[in-house]
């Protein structure tokens, strides 16, 4: 499998790890104290770091630090749109169609030669 490819894999498995992490006890943790969210969220980032350490390792290999950071707001936004939608049950709305396309633009500046 490709670097990008084992990469992109990697940080997409991370990042919904991490959407869990920074997001999912809004929902189910809301009547607990915000220390019980935290250590909850901390326990389910472990598992981020697991997978996005090495994910920048490896795309470091051949992506440069700003292109890896893009990739991961694109993955980020890829992510976070259908746990909004779907887990959270939040409106789709149009101005995530808006800042996907500004992803891609600068998805664009960040990887021209």
């Amino acid at each position: 499998m490709p670097v990008i490819f084992k990469t992109i894999l990697l940080l997409t498995v991370s990042n919904v790890f991490m959407t869990f992490a920074w997001y999912a006890h809004l929902k189910n943790l809301n009547n607990k104290p915000w220390m019980i969210a935290a250590l909850a969220s901390w326990g389910i980032a472990l598992f981020e770091y697991m997978f996005q350490v090495p994910a920048n390792r490896i795309g470091f290999t051949v992506m440069s630090v700003a292109q890896l950071k893009i990739l991961q707001e694109v993955i980020t936004l890829s992510v976070f749109v259908p746990f909004a939608v779907f887990y959270m049950q939040q409106p789709l709305k149009l101005d995530f169609l808006w800042a996907g396309l500004c992803l891609m633009g600068a998805v664009y500046f960040m990887f021209r030669t």
